[in-house]
């Protein structure tokens, strides 16, 4: 987290460079209730994290791309990991660049949204250099 974030959010930086490899992406979350530490604004160089799942059909996976190339969305990480509650059932973490502020990315998350069995915006955040 950079010093600008922390002071934004109220917060302090505990310690710097924990990393053991230089090159370690890390990334930490303040976690709270909506109600309790509004989303971000947008910086003009954001992520939006998300977890979705769709029913399991041929093309389903693609169906959830649609949308982002659609509205001009990019995608920074998509990583599939097994859900727990049946066979061939799989979550998806998404991270897609810009903020729901920003038309083309509000509109890619609505029809997103259409798309899945589940769907779980996860946050928005400023990404760091």
């Amino acid at each position: 987290a950079s010093e600008r974030a922390g002071s934004e959010f109220g917060l302090h930086i505990a310690s710097y460079a924990i990393q053991d490899d230089a090159f370690n992406r890390t990334r930490f979350a303040i976690i709270c209730l909506p109600q309790t530490l509004a989303a971000p604004q947008a910086t003009g160089n954001d992520c939006v994290s998300l977890i979705v799942s769709v029913a399991n059909r041929p093309g389903a996976v693609h169906d959830l791309l649609v949308p982002l190339k659609k509205h001009g969305v990019s995608m920074t990480r998509f990583e599939s990991r097994p859900a727990r509650s049946g066979q061939w059932e799989y979550y998806f973490y998404i991270d897609l660049q810009g903020h729901p502020s920003q038309p083309h990315v509000a509109a890619a998350l609505e029809e997103l949204r259409g798309l899945c069995a589940f769907y779980k915006v996860l946050g928005t955040y400023p990404v760091s250099e």
